[in-house]
């Protein structure tokens, strides 16, 4: 896009977070689920498929320009981004980065005009780590059958595709660990498909999730991704790890909330008859959000870029990852501390965010995966190779 282009894109989004969803939080919370008005809105705006390239009706935004509407994105309920995240990025940009010609031009153009995919991975046993995933797909003459059960899957109550990954020649000492696994583009309304009740979350909410059921679903040859069996895990990382960039814009949405929210409270309200933003212990914890947000922009801008241009899809975003889910979660805190009392009721906005930041440090890969990440690339590249793709 061009950047005159892409600003008046982020101001109308900057405008329609601002002055449409966050007045309607606590109706979003209440009622645990999106307007459809809103939905509408962002369907018309292009959200549902921002990422997706432009001749299926997407809007291309690199990942770049993708952050920069995160940090839009974050300033809100969570659940308003969660609504069409995973079309443009977990579930939709394997479509986009790996399906054939067909399966785009079938996929694309519906989830760029509203429709969802959902990103269909988690397992009880394989989570951060998809080794021990154990849903397959067996041949059956021209069909493969899937049968398996996912868990934690976001938009699955809402999905009209799912993306999902199974152990092709289950049992075959080429499926073990992470080799062997495939992705399948699964329409929701297949028999043998099944979603449960949604997930009861601690915060997110309006944001759905629950389990999957593949019941020998039957689908067709044509339904694996690429049709190139086998390629799912290096397709789910791919996914993840450009995923975990936004992510981490998104944190650093919610702390720019947190700390405003922060620093209207301390300036209107008083103790002993002195506004609490006069006091030092106030104005530390105020100073500490504020340096998490200028830290956290920088690493996600830099990390963007680095995955943009290709030096860096390794380090720059899990080490952004990393710093702005904890981040937010400690800006979350300190933010319910300046708040008070008033910051552990019910219907301030900073009680919603501290629960809605903790999922943050999940998505994408825990913070614990991104240590061993980040780890693993010092010990074996050392600190000048591992850190100086990043920092060219």
């Amino acid at each position: 896009m061009e950047t005159s282009e892409f600003k008046e894109i982020v101001a109308a989004v900057r405008r329609l977070v601002r002055e449409d969803v966050v007045p309607r939080e606590d109706e979003i919370e209440r009622e645990d689920e999106i307007p459809a008005d809103l939905r509408r809105k962002a369907v018309e705006m292009g959200l549902f498929g921002y990422t997706l390239p432009e001749e299926f009706g997407g809007l291309a935004a690199s990942l770049t320009e993708d952050v920069h509407l995160a940090f839009e994105f974050g300033y809100t309920t969570p659940a308003f981004r969660s609504m069409f995240g995973t079309n443009n990025g977990i579930a939709g940009k394997v479509l986009a980065d790996a399906g054939t010609p067909e399966q785009q031009a079938a996929w694309l153009p519906r989830l760029a005009d509203g429709a969802v995919a959902s990103f269909a991975l988690t397992e009880p046993e394989a989570g951060s780590d998809p080794s021990g995933l154990s849903t397959k797909a067996v041949r059956d003459g021209e069909d493969w059958v899937i049968s398996g059960a996912k868990r934690f899957i976001t938009n699955a109550p809402l999905a009209d595709l799912f993306v999902v990954f199974a152990r092709t020649a289950p049992g075959s000492p080429d499926s073990q660990g992470t080799r062997g696994i495939s992705v399948f583009l699964v329409d929701a309304t297949l028999p043998g498909v099944s979603v449960g009740p949604r997930d009861h979350k601690m915060g997110q909410f309006g944001a759905w999730s629950a389990e999957v059921f593949f019941d020998s679903v039957r689908v067709p040859r044509n339904a694996l991704v690429g049709e190139t069996e086998g390629a799912g895990f290096g397709v789910a990382m791919k996914s993840l790890v450009r995923g975990r960039v936004h992510i981490a814009a998104l944190c650093v949405g919610m702390a720019q909330r947190l700390l405003e929210e922060s620093v209207a409270y301390a300036r209107v309200n008083r103790q002993g008859g002195t506004p609490i933003g006069q006091f030092q212990l106030v104005q530390a914890m105020l100073a500490e959000i504020q340096t998490g947000v200028y830290a956290g922009r920088a690493m996600v801008l830099q990390a963007a870029r680095g995955y943009d241009s290709g030096a860096d899809r390794r380090i720059g975003p899990a080490a952004a990852k990393l710093y702005c889910s904890e981040m937010v979660d400690r800006a979350a805190d300190l933010a319910v501390q300046i708040h008070g009392g008033m910051g552990y009721m019910r219907g301030t906005p900073v009680e919603r965010m501290y629960r809605d930041a903790r999922l943050f440090r999940i998505y994408e890969g825990t913070s614990e995966i991104q240590k061993l990440i980040l780890g693993r690339a010092l010990v074996k590249d050392g600190a000048a190779s591992a850190t100086g793709a990043v920092g060219r």
